[in-house]
């Protein structure tokens, strides 16, 4: 670091002392409470208050992490969207857990999940492709996710050439390549900032009986 540079080990930010995340205050199931937090994001403002730090690891356990956006939740888990043949693609099928983290900092908040990945049904991708902007189809099939490319020149005749094999009147199908994942989660914790570095920390696991039980880790 240079002279200029701020030093990082002098940035911190106090969290205010009257907030706070008591077992009382949880809803019943992990998805309830997910979606009371989500729903105060939204009304929050935060900018893309559905991104989250998507983490996998390949089949030797180094891993690998980036920034993707939530398209779906229900009790079954969380879905997002993505090449299959790109490195988060390729871990997920070779070693297939994985974890979300949800950064709502400016409201002093969290959600870490982790739990196994999986695709999707191919009908649901397919309804969900079919849904987004034309530009976002066309990336896909013009964008080799993860691989090398020559320069940007390269990626944007890739686009090009994608655009003439699918002119504007016709229906772009959904490449075999691209799909959905599912995060079934068996453990999603929620945190909360406090004073004195004292967050809560509650979590919901999964028990191998199938039910789930609520902890306080220590922050």
């Amino acid at each position: 670091m240079t002279g200029d540079t701020p030093a990082p080990a002098a940035m911190r930010n106090e969290y205010a002392a009257d907030l706070g995340l008591t077992e009382a205050d949880l809803a019943a199931d992990w998805h309830t409470q997910f979606d009371r937090w989500f729903v105060d994001a939204v009304a929050f403002g935060l900018p893309e208050p559905n991104a989250m730090v998507v983490g996998t690891a390949d089949a030797a356990g180094r891993p690998s992490g980036r920034t993707v956006l939530l398209k779906g939740y229900d009790p079954d888990g969380f879905v997002f969207f993505t090449n299959h043949l790109s490195r988060k693609g390729v871990e997920a099928s070779a070693n297939p857990y994985a974890s979300l983290v949800f950064p709502w900092f400016a409201m002093q908040r969290q959600v870490v999940v982790t739990g196994r990945i999986a695709p999707i049904d191919r009908a649901d991708t397919d309804a969900y492709f079919a849904s987004r902007p034309r530009g976002s189809q066309l990336g896909a099939w013009a964008s080799p996710q993860s691989q090398v490319v020559p320069d940007r020149a390269a990626l944007e005749e890739r686009y090009r050439q994608a655009a003439e094999r699918y002119p504007d009147e016709a229906v772009i199908p959904t490449p075999p390549h691209w799909g959905g994942l599912r995060v079934r989660p068996d453990a999603v914790e929620f945190w909360q900032g406090r004073a004195g570095r004292l967050h809560d920390r509650l979590r919901f696991r999964h028990l191998d009986e199938g039910e789930w039980t609520v902890e306080r880790l220590a922050p």
